[in-house]
């Protein structure tokens, strides 16, 4: 199971997609009716897509090898998927009210919507997407796993890693927030792992040099 509870919050934001599009679909007449048809199935999309991740699409923990042990562990946060998310919904909210509640051109609310939907889908994808991210950190490696539909993992061995970089934007120094990036080498071919959206990044970079 994905940490958590994607299936919960996927249903909470589809709900009311899925309300309009039938609003529109069936009540308002004032609107022709196959508009509310892209509402009901982006909602009905948003509610599977929380099911499966919550149900079906959970990381597996990393298999230790001999004398191994785990140090850390952490997820990316949620915070930026929150503050993108809360910044599309008043937009669609704005939408639905031009929509059914004024008599401005449909260009207005085609514009919320727009906006809207970009940041709102954008802040969900987020969201879903660290609620399948892992980072581990062992005495002997460093891995970044994801899982959708297919199981992806990087594993960098702490003996190979020749850099440790943390950065900060002005934003995510303000929130508490860092990205930190490990490579084994500075050439073309060096393989990197890099964790975003970390709580108290520079101590688990300090742990990660501590192993180095």
């Amino acid at each position: 199971m994905a940490r958590g509870k994607p299936a919960v919050w996927s249903t909470l934001l589809g709900l009311p997609f899925i309300g309009t599009g039938a609003y529109t679909y069936f009540v308002e007449l004032e609107i022709p009716s196959l508009l509310g048809l892209p509402f009901a199935v982006f909602g009905g999309f948003i509610i599977i897509m929380g099911l499966y991740i919550h149900f079906v699409a959970a990381p597996e923990s990393p298999t230790m090898r001999e004398n191994e042990r785990l140090v850390d562990k952490r997820h990316p946060t949620q915070r930026v998927a929150l503050v993108r998310i809360c910044l599309g919904l008043p937009l669609l909210a704005v939408t639905v009210y031009l929509m059914f509640f004024s008599q401005v051109p449909y260009v207005y609310p085609t514009g919320t919507l727009l906006v809207g939907l970009y940041f709102f889908s954008n802040g969900l994808q987020v969201y879903w997407s660290n609620s399948l991210t892992t980072y581990y950190l062992t005495n002997r490696r460093i891995i970044r796993e994801y899982r959708l539909i297919s199981l992806i993992r990087q594993e960098l061995p702490l003996d190979k890693v020749r850099g440790v970089e943390e950065r900060k934007s002005v934003t995510e120094a303000i929130v508490g927030l860092g990205n930190v990036k490990v490579a084994s080498g500075g050439g073309g071919g060096s393989l990197k792992i890099v964790m975003r959206n970390m709580e108290r990044s520079t101590k688990f970079a300090d742990q990660v040099r501590e192993y180095v």
